[in-house]
């Protein structure tokens, strides 16, 4: 699958290249602010397009000795690196909307520069939405933010279309740098969520939607001798997911039946969520505690009764600590 991934990005790439070049043209038949700051953003789709297919491809190169948890991470760094052009755009198509408020100018042509626009905004909105959905099923951060990148752009350009439709009708043309400044400060926006998501990916931030996930797994995959699952961390490299927790079994049990216990959780998770590279369990021995919840029947050494089964939920199951009534 990453070699069709990297085929899709490619194809995308050369889709973005054509795209940019309309809308420049559009902007050099208008002479239009608002299509030119439209157009600028292209060449951020372009960049950024070019570092995600790379990107993407140092994703799945194999782990090796000096990156042992594979090269996965290079995603955030394109996320990221694609957040910060935006926010540059934005900020230089500010100042230039700035100047031409200032010192007004004409626009030619703009109802040919609002077909062009439009039928590249439509091809982005398509693009983008096939991108995420890919980047969804293959849990590939870097193609859900191209697709993201791409959708935030066609639905600021929907809005940067009704203006210069209101131009058109109006020829207020002023109303050209006052759009493309909005425009400009939409799409700083959209970068800055962007750098956000990525400096959360590299920090190893929670990733609640993904906790939630992997917890309904193990609940509805539950044995009784599964004591308790608690410490559950989940780190995200690229498409890969690195898991770990703290399993408590029985403390009578011999090291090849916890072994066998701890083997089966980890096939479960890798048949349920096939994104796992790797799961690191440690096995806890049970404590007189622990008899309140465990729920396996006729126990020899049992000190307490049991009292309820608890459930495992994603607020509980991430402490470090065993469950307990």
């Amino acid at each position: 699958m990453p070699k069709k991934l990297k085929i899709i990005l490619a194809q995308t790439l050369i889709v973005s290249v054509i795209l940019m070049i309309i809308k420049f043209w559009a902007y050099f038949i208008t002479n239009s602010n608002a299509i030119l700051t439209d157009a600028s953003e292209s060449i951020i789709n372009v960049i950024a397009g070019s570092f995600a297919l790379f990107s993407l491809h140092l994703a799945n190169v194999p782990k090796d000795e000096n990156h042992p948890y594979g090269h996965g991470k290079i995603e955030f760094l394109s996320v990221g690196f694609e957040g910060g052009l935006i926010v540059l755009a934005g900020v230089v198509m500010i100042i230039k909307s700035t100047y031409s408020f200032i010192y007004p100018h004409t626009i030619d042509e703009l109802l040919l520069g609002i077909i062009l626009t439009a039928v590249s905004t439509l091809v982005n909105f398509f693009i983008g939405y096939y991108l995420i959905l890919i980047g969804k099923k293959q849990r590939s951060m870097t193609m859900q933010a191209d697709g993201h990148h791409l959708q935030s752009d066609a639905y600021s350009s929907f809005g940067l279309l009704l203006g210069l439709l209101v131009i058109q009708i109006t020829n207020i043309f002023w109303l050209d740098s006052v759009l493309a400044a909005l425009f400009a400060v939409f799409i700083i926006f959209t970068g800055i969520a962007l750098v956000r998501k990525a400096t959360a990916g590299i920090m190893d931030e929670a990733n609640a939607p993904l906790l939630s996930e992997v917890v309904e797994i193990l609940n509805k995959n539950r044995e009784i001798s599964w004591i308790d699952i608690h410490n559950l961390r989940i780190i995200q490299y690229g498409q890969h997911l690195h898991i770990d927790a703290h399993l408590t079994l029985p403390y009578y049990w011999d090291l090849e039946k916890s072994h066998n216990e701890v083997k089966k959780l980890e096939d479960i998770m890798l048949e349920k969520h096939p994104q796992t590279s790797e799961m690191f369990i440690h096995a806890d021995p049970c404590l007189p505690t622990s008899c309140a919840i465990c729920q396996i029947e006729n126990c020899a050494v049992r000190v307490h009764k049991f009292v309820q089964k608890i459930e495992w939920s994603m607020d509980s199951i991430v402490k470090n600590q065993k469950h307990q009534v």
